[in-house]
């Protein structure tokens, strides 16, 4: 654990050297840090209070404000749902609660086994295939509740198979 800690603060240290000198850099900052590490850990904003000079208290004011930063790792599996207006009107709040029954957490949640991290989004640019569901990077359009076991199921079998080596 001291070992994550320590590369976490490394690579933290490496990040923040460009925006040392940039006034206002906190939330690019912290947009970088968590595209690295998937949210923003303790070690890494200790790292950016140190190097640029921001009390803990105002990064994780910042932090825990704006609803895109994660305080804790997500799961390995990211479900983003749109929620926008084509998808909410095309049923985003049936899918919603189809896969808080699957999975047994709410948004912005990870299930027990640390796999899956659901989240609800305000737009993912796929207003034609609407409801539209997003599973790390994978798409998938005109999503219903029945479609959601599927979903689920095809993603615990591909991280079984990864996990596996096959």
């Amino acid at each position: 654990m001291a070992d994550d800690k320590e590369k976490i603060q490394e690579e933290t240290q490496k990040m923040l050297v460009k925006w040392k000198s940039k006034r206002g850099a906190l939330i690019m900052a912290l947009h970088e840090i968590q595209g690295a590490f998937g949210y923003v850990p303790w070690a890494a904003m200790e790292v950016t209070s140190r190097e640029l000079d921001i009390p803990m208290a105002r990064i994780y004011s910042v932090l825990t404000f704006y609803n895109y930063f994660k305080l804790k790792a997500p799961g390995k599996v990211v479900i983003s749902i749109c929620d926008g207006t084509a998808c909410h009107i095309k049923g985003a709040p049936a899918v919603i609660n189809a896969f808080r029954k699957e999975l047994g957490v709410s948004e912005g949640q990870t299930t027990e086994d640390g796999l899956f991290y659901t989240q609800i989004v305000r737009c993912l640019g796929c207003c034609g295939l609407a409801p539209v569901v997003v599973v790390n990077g994978k798409t998938y359009g005109k999503v219903a509740g029945v479609d959601v076991p599927k979903i689920v199921a095809e993603w615990r079998e591909k991280m079984q198979s990864e996990e596996q080596g096959v």
